[in-house]
């Protein structure tokens, strides 16, 4: 699940009430391709086209948008073909028209079978419209993320309730009330009619693997694979699992702050745990008051470390400016990681991480459950639990009507592979766990101890992406497990190595 990265109900599922997916009652678009923009799907020879779909598919006749998709065609003769593979971004919010190109990154050209399909859903990039409530919202030198005063509790709820009143003054009211996931499934239905197929594989990641669960549950005949990478509880959409992840953002900064240590003869932060931490406090005790480059102060600051706390492949990254700040007294790098990551200027991918996530189901209303629910996982995850709370916040003054949520699983899927690693802080393994009692065909590939989220095809885990590659090139898996636990197993990426030590 995304927070501010753009490189984060009830208690039990019987409580939750199946929803139908919308009708799709005219008849399929067709995507006429054409050549792409993006530099990397121009380099991988990609197809790119619109598709056409009802803003409101209760009312297919009326107000349209279009669905941005991009093609990569298979490299395999016809009889070798597997079918269409269609990917699934994450956040919400985040765009995928570039995820075609990931059939080049699975092993042994296994990807070549496949016609890889991306797409930008509703909302999002380049598909039209596009969500934007305040373009400034994510500028430099914010008020403090903890309020430590009843002023600064105020200034942030002032902020929060303004960002949703925007995107309710400067945003189409039926595209508001129709970005849930269900919309996206039948986005998805119409991609795969346009395409003429009766049905597809999906290989998703963090958000993606919801919407794919969603998808499993209403159309199980219509899916031939798919892989989950990094699933989201079933259950918990999306306010139990945001208060969920502080503790692992906080555990996983401070591995981070273990790994820096061990290697003080590089980045001179400190030679424990301990004392990296305590460096890294007091950093935030002085952007307070002057903030790095007059631009980063504690949010900012903290925002940029939250890339540690999601991925090993960012610690060389995040170190070196680390250091670079409290040795050096660079902020300009401060500044340009801020601007790299936080939606500074474009806050599309914000507005439609919100849009899906206070319209799926409903966040509480009241903010005094808000406040006593933050000081509670402030107490154990210092440092992002009010991160995290004020980026969701906006959910509680949201200006379109919530839905209720799918109860996920089906016994009618065929097939289904999870991919988790046990100490992912975004979306916890316990969400992947749970996944799997809901599709008993599903089986779950856990990678103990690892850190990091949504790391498939792209992390380097060759263990990891060989057991995709064999699972999409001949659809077998491995028999099932029994009881509450992975079926297979993968040992996780060795810690990074600064290049200084290599």
């Amino acid at each position: 699940m995304k927070r501010l990265i753009v490189t984060a109900v009830a208690g039990v599922a019987t409580a939750f009430s199946a929803v139908s997916a919308p009708a799709a009652t005219a008849a399929p678009a067709t995507i006429t391709w054409g050549p792409c923009q993006d530099p990397s799907l121009v380099a991988a020879g990609a197809q790119c086209g619109m598709l056409q779909v009802p803003m409101d598919y209760r009312r297919p006749a009326g107000k349209q948008l279009r669905i941005a998709v991009s093609r990569i065609r298979h490299k395999v003769p016809e009889s070798a073909f597997q079918g269409v593979m269609l990917t699934v971004s994450g956040g919400p919010g985040l765009p995928g028209l570039a995820l075609a190109t990931l059939g080049t990154l699975v092993p042994g050209h296994v990807g070549d079978a496949y016609d890889w399909i991306g797409f930008d859903p509703r909302g999002v990039a380049t598909s039209e419209p596009a969500l934007s409530c305040d373009p400034g919202y994510m500028d430099f030198d914010r008020p403090s993320y903890v309020p430590v005063t009843p002023q600064l509790e105020r200034t942030w709820l002032d902020r929060v309730r303004g960002y949703a009143r925007a995107c309710g003054a400067h945003n189409d009211p039926d595209l508001l009330a129709n970005m849930k996931t269900t919309d996206e499934v039948a986005d998805l239905e119409r991609i795969r009619a346009a395409l003429g197929v009766t049905e597809m594989s999906f290989y998703g990641y963090s958000y993606g693997t919801y919407v794919e669960e969603v998808y499993a549950t209403l159309h199980p005949d219509r899916v031939r694979r798919m892989v989950l990478d990094s699933s989201v509880h079933p259950r918990d959409v999306y306010y139990r699992l945001n208060l969920s992840q502080d503790s692992g953002y906080d555990r996983n900064l401070n591995a981070f702050f273990g790994w820096v240590a061990a290697h003080d003869d590089v980045y001179h932060l400190g030679s424990t745990q301990a004392a990296v931490k305590n460096v890294y406090d007091r950093q935030l005790v002085k952007l307070a008051r002057e903030p790095a480059a007059g631009a980063v102060g504690p949010d900012e600051w903290t925002d940029i470390f939250q890339l540690a706390a999601y991925r090993q492949l960012h610690w060389t990254l995040v170190a070196d400016a680390f250091a670079g700040w409290v040795n050096h007294h660079d902020g300009a790098t401060l500044k340009t990681l801020f601007v790299q990551i936080g939606g500074r200027g474009n806050d599309n991918a914000y507005a439609a991480y919100l849009a899906v996530e206070c319209t799926d189901t409903q966040s509480p209303t009241n903010w005094q459950k808000w406040r006593a629910d933050t000081w509670r996982a402030f107490a154990e995850a210092p440092y992002f639990a009010w991160q995290n709370t004020w980026i969701n916040a906006p959910c509680a003054f949201w200006p379109a009507p919530a839905g209720r949520p799918v109860n996920i699983g089906s016994h009618r899927l065929d097939s289904m592979l999870l991919v988790d690693e046990t100490l992912d802080p975004a979306t916890p393994f316990e969400g992947s766990l749970e996944t799997r009692t809901r599709f008993p065909a599903a089986e779950l590939l856990a990678v103990p101890g690892g850190l990091n989220h949504a790391n498939t095809l792209m992390g380097g885990n060759a263990c990891v992406d060989g057991k995709i590659a064999e699972y999409l090139s001949g659809g077998t898996l491995p028999a099932r497990k029994s009881g509450n636990r992975s079926d297979l197993e993968c040992p996780p990426l060795p810690l990074p190595v600064p290049p200084s030590s290599r």
